[in-house]
């Protein structure tokens, strides 16, 4: 029975590993799911079969309902707009998870002094472990999900130069309470009040590592806790000694960890200053240098125009367009604009949007040519060759105050250089400043026009002017 365990442990995380190839495209995406989640099934099976105590699957299986009626709602009618932060509550859920598992072990071993299996030592490392990051995961999510959700502030919300000590503090009493549990388990074990100091010292180090992130970081803050949890989970499998934990959480650990640093890169931030925080969603900051200018507003029509008799047009999508659902009406335009023979390309920016891939996702869900989607590096140059730059909601990743404005908060930040394009249209609701809360100089250019409105709404105008054209 226990190579029978194995067996199908190994084929489940071998599903997990063949499931995450087929991300790497949109054309593959929706299979690899399924495979992953084929994997995931396979692996609770296991988990079935390797349970000697028959009277814990009536536990498992209630657990089991539960979790699919809370967690298949949310995951199928949440709209594109919110799924980073549905993304950041499952993370969080994840993290939870561990840290209560973690909690279970302790009072069943009275403090990890009773523990069965021989050597005992990585297994109280190991649970405590995932105590401490499980903890910080969860919490830390829950801020990115309210921040995410404008349920909380998207600025950073600190308490200054004290900050940083704080976190130390906090850090170092998660392990040294861990310690004491660690030191107390080679005895009569500790009380129960040690484990539980744990955790919520490494609840309020996730809260108060979150809160002083601001807005713009959000994505990659996801990314890193993603990997956290990843971790924690791996830590916890290894405890329990359950091998498609530890696979499992090492695959979400490993890809977490290293989207985070691809992601880090993109903005020119390293991970430490990230998580140190205080910036993104500050207010806006107005565009500095010489007098003030008024954007120059423009109409459909206009547009359409420029559009029509252009030989290249490249589209920026940014988070107004995901907020307005746009995507299919930017297809329907770009299928018209192809039939009159202008080149349609699109600029992805590897931060665009609230998550990583965001922008992929909503042009995959289109139908809009994989092919077309050109990352940064490969787009940067065209754009000096291009008649018109559309932005659709971009803020923060068209500023090219991240080139040439060294007091600048996103300065050495890579982004498009949409204020190369000849003519440049930026579709937007109002002036208002981009998640890291700062004004964009590009808006007020000489070549810039501001077509104000919902964008699917904008987006159709434009069409329907491109029709009687």
């Amino acid at each position: 029975m226990d190579n029978l365990v194995n067996i199908l442990y190994i084929i489940a995380f071998s599903l997990f590993i063949y499931g995450l190839m087929g991300l790497t495209g949109p054309k593959t995406a929706v299979r690899g799911n399924w495979i992953a989640a084929a994997g995931m099934a396979l692996a609770v099976i296991a988990t079935f079969i390797s349970i000697r105590d028959t009277s814990n699957w009536i536990v498992i299986a209630a657990g089991l309902i539960v979790g699919v009626a809370l967690g298949v709602p949310p995951a199928k009618f949440t709209k594109m707009t919110a799924m980073p932060q549905l993304v950041a509550a499952f993370n969080g859920v994840g993290g939870g998870t561990v840290a209560l598992i973690s909690l279970s072990e302790f009072l069943n071993t009275q403090g990890f002094s009773r523990i069965p299996e021989q050597p005992s030592v990585h297994i109280v490392i190991a649970s405590l472990f995932a105590a401490i990051i499980g903890s910080v995961s969860f919490w830390g999510s829950l801020i990115a999900f309210g921040k995410l959700q404008e349920i909380l502030p998207g600025r950073p919300i600190g308490i200054g130069k004290a900050q940083q000590p704080l976190n130390i503090l906090l850090l170092v009493g998660a392990v040294a309470a861990a310690v004491v549990i660690g030191l107390g388990a080679a005895k009569d074990g500790v009380p129960t009040w040690w484990m539980v100091l744990v955790l919520v010292l490494a609840a309020v180090l996730g809260l108060m590592v979150v809160l002083p992130i601001g807005g713009a970081d959000m994505p990659v803050v996801i990314s890193l806790l993603n990997a956290l949890t990843g971790l924690s989970a791996a830590a916890a499998g290894l405890a329990l000694n359950n091998t498609a934990m530890i696979v499992a959480g090492m695959i979400v650990g490993a890809s977490g960890t290293i989207l985070t640093n691809l992601m880090a890169k993109a903005m020119n931030r390293s991970i430490p200053a990230i998580v140190a925080g205080g910036f993104g969603g500050g207010g806006a900051i107005a565009a500095t240098g010489g007098e003030q200018k008024q954007a120059k507003a423009t109409s459909a029509a206009d547009a359409a125009i420029q559009m029509a008799y252009a030989n290249q047009v490249i589209v920026v999508p940014g988070y107004g367009m995901a907020v307005a659902q746009a995507q299919h009406a930017v297809k329907e335009m770009a299928t018209l604009l192809e039939a009159k023979g202008v080149e349609v390309k699109y600029a992805i920016h590897p931060v665009a949007g609230r998550m990583p891939g965001h922008m992929n996702v909503l042009l995959a869900e289109a139908e809009v040519p994989y092919d077309s989607l050109k990352e940064m590096d490969e787009i940067n140059g065209e754009f000096s060759r291009t008649d018109v730059a559309l932005v659709i909601g971009a803020n923060d990743v068209t500023n090219p105050a991240a080139r040439e404005d060294t007091s600048s908060p996103i300065y050495g930040m890579p982004v498009l250089n949409v204020d190369q394009a000849k003519s440049v249209i930026v579709l937007k609701r109002s002036m208002n400043s981009g998640f890291a809360g700062i004004d964009n100089p590009l808006f007020y250019s000489d070549h810039t026009s501001m077509l104000f409105g919902d964008a699917k709404k904008s987006v159709g105008a434009v069409t329907e002017e491109l029709k009687a054209l």
